[in-house]
């Protein structure tokens, strides 16, 4: 079973900064790709960005409505993946979910989520 842990979610005002941390554990291989997702009431949840968790480059993956204020990096060593927020808006406030990709010993890969953490964008 892998668990992912997310943190760092809250209450900021417009034009302020938080970062978000998610941690996987578990019995698993490998990581691949870990990602950060967000969604609002009635809407689908959408990409925000991911990373690689493989090779020493860690290629990343940005949606366009955050390119420039979010930054996404990685601990791979301690399975964590974090986000940092800047230049926040309200049209940021959602639910933010970690994804991680996960390869087993078997070498199948299966998707999980984190239970989600609120961060609310508001004067």
């Amino acid at each position: 079973q892998v668990q992912l842990m997310e943190s760092g979610g809250g209450l900021v005002q417009p034009g302020g900064s938080l970062k978000l941390s998610c941690v996987a554990s578990g019995s698993f291989r490998s990581i691949d790709v870990m990602a950060w997702y967000r969604q609002v009431p009635g809407n689908q949840r959408d990409l925000v960005a991911r990373i690689s968790m493989r090779y020493s480059f860690g290629a990343t993956d940005y949606a366009d409505s955050v390119k420039g204020r979010f930054t996404i990096s990685r601990d791979v060593a301690k399975n964590s993946v974090f986000l940092q927020m800047n230049s926040l808006k309200p049209e940021d406030t959602a639910v933010y979910y970690c994804k991680s990709s996960v390869m087993f010993r078997d070498f199948k890969v299966d998707d999980y989520w984190g239970q989600g953490t609120q961060v609310t964008v508001s004067s």
